[in-house]
């Protein structure tokens, strides 16, 4: 346990969601973090995401849900639109912090900035426009090459690179990715007066909706059915998505006029993916949408990759040796991170098939099932 406890170095590949917190999380309890990451500074994937109950409560541990809340905007309830432009019903959310909102918008900048800023306090170094190219256990400890050629021999590796992850393939990974015939879009846009909590609006045959930000803005996003993958020009994704939203009743054509002057518009696919089995290989472990990538219906990827770094050092804290920490990691998060993405791939597959009725409910007890704890 001593030689254990003298050798708490970890490298984290990934500077998004997952990779910072775990960082942040591990270097709490006096962990050297060294996080690398093949983007350049300031990079950041979309627009912005939803800080649900349980990415609250888990940031609350971290000493940072009240500047998020700060920085973002404060929620409780999703409202739910029918096809016809009538309400269709109101989802009150789990309130986890006592006096303050279920869940928070925030622009994925401004949760970057707070998230560096965190890591860097706690002594997490940071290397960019690096990756890990290979990786071999070495006794107990894992040696690693760099894409600049440098090697790293750490207790612990922490892949935290996304759904495509090169850590996972580098580990032997078995793991499923499937594109569930959607694709996302999302727009950055002022926030209407009347939007204060999530909106959603089902359509023939898409579904849209909106999410506050913050104070002054917000991002509208569509749900694109019976979509091919393929990649569209810049200029072509804005007046696209309008003639998307068109047929839609109600409010949607006052979003529809605000796109007019969005220069944010990005259009991706709904990708989902899950590992097979453990998680980890000898002292390397994948987190994140690197293990379990849910479909963006249950807006909750943020609070499983939160959570994970969390849960990742609580067990390696509680453990006398880094396997047995990583296996009570993945035990208690396997079913929990399965559960929320199936449970988005069952919504997919009920927006697809025009029964968003259906859908609703399963959202709403998904949502209690996450608010319940770690």
């Amino acid at each position: 346990m001593d030689g254990y406890r003298g050798a708490r170095s970890a490298v984290i590949v990934g500077a998004g969601v997952a990779g910072l917190t775990a960082a942040t999380a591990l270097a709490r309890g006096g962990w050297q973090v060294e996080v690398v990451e093949v983007d350049p500074p300031g990079t950041t994937a979309g627009w912005g995401l939803c800080l649900t109950g349980p990415s609250l409560r888990a940031l609350d541990e971290l000493g940072l849900a009240e500047t998020c809340l700060a920085a973002g905007y404060g929620m409780s309830s999703i409202t739910h639109i029918d096809v016809n432009g009538k309400p269709a019903g109101t989802v009150e959310l789990p309130r986890l912090l006592p006096r303050r909102p279920a869940m928070a918008g925030i622009a994925r900048p401004v949760l970057h900035r707070i998230l560096s800023a965190e890591a860097a306090r706690r002594g997490v170094v940071v290397r960019h426009g690096v990756t890990v190219t290979a990786v071999a256990q070495e006794g107990e400890r894992v040696r690693m090459r760099l894409s600049d050629g440098a090697v790293r021999t750490v207790a612990l590796l922490v892949g935290a690179d996304g759904i495509r992850s090169s850590v996972r393939g580098l580990l032997g990974l078995g793991a499923s990715l499937d594109f569930d015939g959607q694709m996302v879009w999302r727009a950055v846009v002022p926030r209407p007066q009347w939007a204060t909590g999530i909106h959603q609006f089902a359509g023939k045959p898409h579904t849209t909706g909106l999410v506050p930000l913050s104070d002054t803005q917000a991002y509208v996003f569509l749900t694109e059915n019976a979509a091919e993958p393929n990649a569209l020009p810049d200029a072509e994704l804005a007046p696209r998505l309008r003639r998307l939203l068109r047929d839609f009743p109600g409010r949607v054509q006052e979003l529809r006029s605000l796109i007019a002057g969005s220069e944010s518009v990005v259009r991706r696919p709904v990708l989902t993916g899950l590992v097979q089995g453990d998680w980890y290989r000898g002292g390397a472990v994948v987190i994140g949408d690197a293990a379990h990538a849910p479909a963006p219906q249950m807006a909750s990827g943020a609070a499983l990759a939160i959570e994970d770094g969390l849960v990742l050092a609580r067990e390696l804290e509680r453990h006398e040796s880094i396997g047995a920490g990583l296996t009570a990691f993945v035990r208690r998060r396997a079913q929990r991170c399965r559960t929320l993405v199936e449970t988005s791939e069952a919504i997919v597959g009920l927006e697809q098939a025009q029964r968003h009725q259906e859908a609703y409910p399963l959202m709403d007890s998904c949502h209690r099932l996450m608010a319940e704890p770690v």
